[in-house]
């Protein structure tokens, strides 16, 4: 019997596989997409993104504008060494954005502007790393226009050769015409401060040592007691030119400007109200004027003359506010807070616009109605950087002066005058004023009809108003009797 194997395979077998040998490809399976055969391509390359050279100049002009702009928000009311650094900073950050982008994004590089990018921000961290003072940057003012002007004009040349007539060109003459001026009028800035500085050495007066500094005083007409004018904030000697004269008629008076203004040496030592009657003292004792004295303040001033009958009540014997400042103006004057902001924030720029001969430029009309002598001699004054610079400095220190002068709560029966002038005042000014002849049992509070806050310096009648005041003071610390 023959064996007969069954083609029926075994369930619990497993599947059988034949395996067949194919000189083609293996079939791909239903639906599948098609293999690739041959070598795999290359990446595409990335494509390069180009910019017109128009787009780039004006990124980068506005970059620039834009950096210096914030360096002066950052920098408001700090040093000129602080603002014109961060200035110079920005300008520099300009250039070398023109320099990057043009690189990276066009096919004409401007590599040039590697050179003001470099000049620029090397300035700016130098003015920011060694604070130079105010003596050095007026010896920089006789170095650095002629060499901003060199490098301006070497600008020019590279922008006519490198940068295509439709490359935006035009946006950079303008940018650079500005800073030409600039330039140009540091360098006269420069030259009128060294002119007037020789003018300043054939004025009467002398500069005396009170310890670490020179201080000017000037001294005319004879008679006891002697009147101290001490002016506001910002200025100086020459602010008085109507009022002394007047008064040396009557009595000996003295002008004097404070540390860091007019013909005075800046101090070392902060200058609030302590320190500024202190240096008086000393200037007053070795000139030999022991007193009695009659102290005279104009609106800042006003603090001056009180914080130094706080601390030498014996030598003062009278007093005169001429629209003075108040000790509680931060409290009883609703808009000043907000004028002291502003002011401290403006006042940080001051520096930097006088030394490019834009404050001389504004001063060219101030103090018209002074005698001609005082008024090119407060215009000289007021146009300085260093003026700038002590002003700046001063009123940061106007909160310390008023907490200073706001211990004077009263003058017992000193002969008080106080003038208030009726035009042009901040709002609720008249109360502060009244407040201020209520520290004399012995004062005289008139409000000045028509008369303007500078005007009681200023304006030839508004003046002599003044100096009536001043006299009657002197009169009744004389005689002994009451203010008439």
């Amino acid at each position: 019997m023959s064996q007969h194997r069954s083609s029926v395979q075994d369930p619990a077998a497993p599947p059988t596989t034949t395996s067949t040998h194919h000189d083609g490809p293996a079939a791909e399976p239903a639906g599948a997409p098609p293999a690739r055969t041959g070598p795999t391509p290359a990446a595409a390359p990335r494509r390069h993104i180009r910019w017109p050279m128009r787009v780039v100049v004006a990124v980068s002009v506005i970059g620039g504008l834009a950096a210096a702009v914030a360096g002066v928000v950052v920098s408001a009311g700090g040093t000129e060494p602080v603002v014109d650094g961060l200035v110079l900073l920005g300008f520099a950050l300009g250039w070398a954005m023109l320099l990057a982008l043009s690189v990276r994004f066009t096919d004409q590089p401007q590599k040039w502007a590697a050179v003001p990018a470099a000049v620029m921000g090397v300035s700016g961290a130098a003015l920011l790393l060694f604070t130079p003072s105010s003596a050095t940057l007026d010896a920089l003012g006789w170095v650095w226009p002629p060499a901003l002007l060199g490098l301006l004009a070497w600008i020019t040349t590279r922008i006519r050769r490198q940068l295509p007539r439709r490359g935006g060109r035009w946006m950079l003459y303008p940018v650079i015409a500005v800073t030409a001026l600039a330039a140009v009028g540091g360098g006269y800035h420069t030259v009128t401060q060294s002119n007037n500085q020789a003018s300043a050495e054939s004025l009467p007066g002398q500069l005396i040592d009170v310890g670490d500094h020179r201080l000017y005083l000037s001294c005319t007409g004879s008679g006891q007691p002697t009147v101290i004018l001490e002016p506001g904030l910002g200025e100086t000697s020459a602010a008085w030119g109507w009022i002394a004269p007047t008064v040396a008629e009557h009595t000996r008076v003295c002008v004097y400007d404070r540390a860091g203004r007019g013909r005075s040496e800046p101090s070392p030592a902060p200058q609030d109200g302590d320190q500024i009657a202190t240096d008086l003292h000393t200037l007053l004792e070795h000139a030999g004027v022991t007193g009695p004295l009659v102290m005279v303040g104009h609106s800042l001033g006003g603090l001056y003359v009180l914080d130094y009958a706080a601390r030498y009540p014996q030598q003062v014997a009278g007093m005169v506010l001429m629209d003075a400042t108040p000790p509680t103006a931060f409290s009883s004057l609703p808009d000043y807070p907000g004028i002291y902001d502003m002011l401290t924030t403006a006042t940080g720029l001051f520096p930097g616009l006088a030394r490019l001969g834009i404050t001389q430029l504004v001063n060219s009309a101030s103090h018209a109605e002074l005698p001609a002598q005082a008024r090119e001699q407060a215009r000289a004054d007021s146009s300085t950087a260093g003026q700038a610079r002590s002003q700046r400095d001063e009123l940061a220190k106007v909160p310390t002066m008023m907490a200073q002068a706001g211990a004077v709560t009263t003058l017992g029966d000193l002969p008080l005058y106080v003038l208030t002038a009726s035009v042009d005042t901040q709002a609720g000014w008249l109360t502060p004023q009244m407040t201020l002849a209520a520290l004399s049992s012995n004062s005289i509070h008139l409000v000045v009809a028509g008369a303007e806050h500078q005007s009681l310096l200023d304006n030839p009648s508004d003046a002599a108003t003044s100096s009536r005041a001043i006299t009657a003071v002197v009169d009744a610390a004389r005689t002994g009797t009451p203010l008439k």
